[in-house]
């Protein structure tokens, strides 16, 4: 999911970047701040940066550009909402590249794949859940948490692939038959990394997920 400079037209990378940019900035302004006043919630989320940098740099691939690697978007939004999200990814995919696992000429585009797409999908998801699914625990885990995971990096997937096709880097006959079913095997592994890590935190450490309350989730709905 790393697309290296030569298959990216440079159209394509200014574009990239400058929208990459704007949705940074906004999400840096939006981002609930005082979700992180806590010093055990900010080593909470510097640990999760570098987690993550661990996570992304563990990655197999095919071709130049044709890479996999677990994601992580889904649990940072539920723990940090997806704001924070956004900013934890931005810096993770900025230290990757600056170790030499990403080129800085499609730093934009890699962020917009591997960091607005999943967190865009992982937040709706999330929101679509709240509002028309009962307040329950299993939900939240299962739907909210393994199942958000699992289809957030299937999207991630797919939209990589048709950016790819877009750009004309690989035949699409290619992608789909070569590279993109490799995502179903890894969906399986987000999805229960994801359902893991929030079952864990629900049941010992709730207080790292914003969008869990006990009474809430643990309570009946009325």
């Amino acid at each position: 999911m790393n697309l290296p400079e030569h298959l990216v037209p440079l159209g394509w990378q200014w574009s990239a970047n400058a929208l990459a940019l704007a949705l940074l900035a906004y999400a840096v302004i939006k981002a609930p701040w005082q979700h992180l006043k806590s010093p055990a919630l900010q080593h909470v989320f510097l640990g999760s940066m570098v987690a993550l940098m661990v996570l992304w740099s563990i990655k197999a691939g095919i071709r130049p550009g044709l890479n996999i690697h677990l994601l992580g978007a889904t649990a940072l939004c539920l723990m940090f909402r997806w704001q924070l999200a956004l900013v934890v990814l931005a810096v993770v995919l900025v230290s990757i590249t600056a170790f030499g696992m990403a080129n800085w000429q499609t730093l934009g585009i890699n962020y917009l794949i591997m960091a607005v797409i999943p967190v865009a999908f992982s937040a709706t998801l999330f929101r679509l859940v709240d509002a028309k699914l009962p307040n329950h625990l299993i939900i939240y885990i299962f739907v909210c948490g393994f199942l958000n995971g699992g289809l957030t990096i299937s999207l991630c997937g797919l939209s990589a692939v048709m950016i790819l096709i877009a750009m004309q880097a690989y035949p699409a006959n290619y992608l789909f038959s070569n590279y993109l079913p490799y995502f179903i095997l890894i969906a399986w592994s987000e999805a229960l990394l994801t359902g893991m890590a929030i079952t864990l935190m629900t049941a010992f450490r709730p207080h790292w997920l914003a969008t869990f309350s006990d009474k809430r989730y643990l309570g009946s709905k009325h």
